[in-house]
């Protein structure tokens, strides 16, 4: 396989005016561990979480704000950081960092990318060997996203970012696109500008039931599944955290070695892309999501400079 620019994402870092219940479900629920937490003068806490032996995979950042900091994804080395650095220079994107935005990285970069989504493109994120707790994800796997204008978020995560298409749903509906073997890194379906979903990836179908054990003993509900989606294959299951988007957790989602498979092409109407083993349409399951704010880093910067 010719592996891409991007070789596989990285985290996700989310503003949270209920830092205590974000950091709750982030452990308690799915099973993440905090690798560290931190408070900076004026900034308020950001907890780092992870499944996998990095610093972090997922950040809860404090915030008077809910919504979606940045989109972490890892680049292929130093040479293909720099071929992206240019790329979305050339394509007249918004640097908002030449460097990292938080710790635990060696180099990086950071723009605002289509719909106000901020991107930050990094290398080197520091190694974390810690025990498994009893429960949790193997690792990070992919955010689903609902632009408004899907060709167009399409069109910058090929064409700049160097992501490949894997399925495709309707006329301009729905996209599902990957940045390594796993079927997508990043999922588009139409929507009004939000972040829907960030998903963990698990082992077994048993996983998902012992979610849904996890939240009935707190009073709460899984949203939708177990369920067999036909694009990505992947069996899923999901809840909604307290900033309004959804944590999905999954497994057995199919992977992808041949760069030059053509994209699979379903029709909209055909309920199978979504659902495999029902009819749920999934309208009220997408009526979730958070919504991209100023970075922290970016916003502390402004002061600074306005200061």
């Amino acid at each position: 396989m010719a592996w891409g620019l991007i070789s596989e994402m990285g985290h996700l870092a989310v503003q949270t005016s209920r830092f205590d219940e974000s950091v709750f479900d982030a452990t308690e629920v799915l099973g993440l561990r905090e690798t560290e937490r931190s408070e900076a003068t004026g900034t308020g806490r950001t907890s780092y979480l992870a499944a996998a032996q990095v610093h972090h995979e997922l950040m809860y950042l404090e915030s008077d704000h809910d919504g979606i900091d940045h989109i972490g994804l890892v680049a292929a080395g130093p040479e293909a950081l720099e071929e992206l650095r240019g790329r979305v220079g050339a394509a007249g994107y918004e640097f908002i960092s030449e460097t990292p935005l938080e710790k635990g990285i060696a180099d990086g970069f950071a723009f605002i990318g289509p719909e106000g989504f901020v991107y930050e493109i990094y290398i080197g994120m520091q190694p974390l060997a810690a025990e498994r707790g009893g429960f949790g994800p193997d690792r990070f796997g992919h955010v689903n996203l609902h632009p408004v204008d899907v060709e167009a978020t399409k069109n910058f995560l090929v064409d700049v970012l160097d992501f490949r298409i894997s399925d495709i749903v309707g006329d301009d509906f729905a996209y599902f696109l990957r940045c390594n073997p796993d079927h997508h890194g990043i999922a588009l379906i139409a929507g009004k500008g939000s972040l829907h979903h960030h998903a963990w990836q698990t082992q077994s179908i048993a996983d998902l039931g012992k979610l849904g054990d996890r939240l009935d003993r707190l009073g709460r509900r899984l949203i939708w599944g177990p369920v067999r989606h036909g694009a990505g294959h992947n069996i899923a299951a999901y809840f909604v955290e307290p900033v309004g988007d959804v944590i999905e957790l999954y497994t057995d989602l199919e992977q992808i070695y041949d760069d030059s498979r053509p994209p699979i092409v379903w029709d909209a109407a055909d309920g199978g892309w979504f659902n495999r083993w029902g009819v749920y349409n999934g309208e009220n399951f997408r009526s979730h999501g958070a919504f991209p704010v100023l970075p922290s880093a970016a916003r502390q910067f402004e002061k600074r400079t306005q200061s």
